[in-house]
């Protein structure tokens, strides 16, 4: 009786059953994520996650990653580090931030709580000033073009981008080449900080993204999917 509970047990935690009932990200994204890939016949979609924060909780890509995927994880934060390599030692780690102006180094403001951390000076002063979370530090951090990290880590480039870089996403998505890497589904935070249920929304990345050939796949309040026109009704016809 006890070999076969182990048994049980084993099978219950292994990575089969894991990833199909077991969801990782805020609010459900990786299982649109997953029935979206899973529709169109990609079982192991690449990635590109910027602002990993933990290798599993909260992740959009973690159950992919279980499921046998592989990308890249960019994450600014060292003392992040370690725990993301420990996780995902079979994906390639980043200690770096992404750019937008141009620039290779950028104040990094480090809050007590991870999750807040951000590039952004005066969102990282909006934040703290609502009163629960301080910022600890601010540390250099070197910086990479969005376009360069695919270039150097994609033999083309990722099919899924989750992107939540807490007050910039917009402008790094702005960066992106999209004639060149017209990526099939970008996962990103569209809504603002609070410290409360009520997050206003992000409309202008919504209008951004449309205006790129996308469109709105799901939405979960916190984070939109929106996936490339083109790559969507490509991939309908071919199977």
């Amino acid at each position: 009786m006890k070999s076969l509970i182990k048994k049980i047990i084993r099978f219950a935690k292994s990575p089969q059953v894991e990833h199909v009932y077991s969801a990782y990200s805020q609010a459900g994204e990786d299982m649109i994520l997953k029935f979206l890939f899973d529709s169109v016949g990609i079982k192991l979609p690449s990635y590109l996650e910027i602002g990993v924060y933990k290798p599993d909780f909260g992740s959009n890509t973690y159950i992919f990653y279980r499921r046998g995927s592989r990308g890249v994880c960019v994450e600014a934060d060292e003392t992040l580090i370690p725990a993301i390599k420990k996780l995902r030692s079979e994906d390639k780690v980043l200690n770096v931030g992404v750019g937008v102006q141009g620039n290779t180094k950028a104040d990094f403001y480090i809050f007590d709580e991870p999750s807040l951390n951000t590039f952004d000076k005066e969102e990282a002063q909006f934040r703290e000033k609502q009163g629960t979370y301080k910022i600890v530090r601010v540390n250099k951090v070197e910086l990479k073009d969005i376009n360069t990290i695919i270039s150097e880590n994609f033999g083309t480039y990722p099919e899924l981008l989750s992107i939540d870089v807490e007050g910039l996403d917009l402008q790094v998505l702005q960066t992106l080449n999209y004639s060149k890497f017209p990526i099939p589904a970008i996962c990103v935070e569209t809504c603002a900080y609070s410290e409360n249920h009520i997050k206003p929304k992000n409309e202008e990345i919504t209008a951004f993204l449309l205006n790129n050939g996308y469109f709105v796949y799901g939405d979960t309040y916190i984070n939109t999917i929106f996936v490339n026109h083109n790559w969507f009704y490509s991939r309908g016809k071919s199977l």
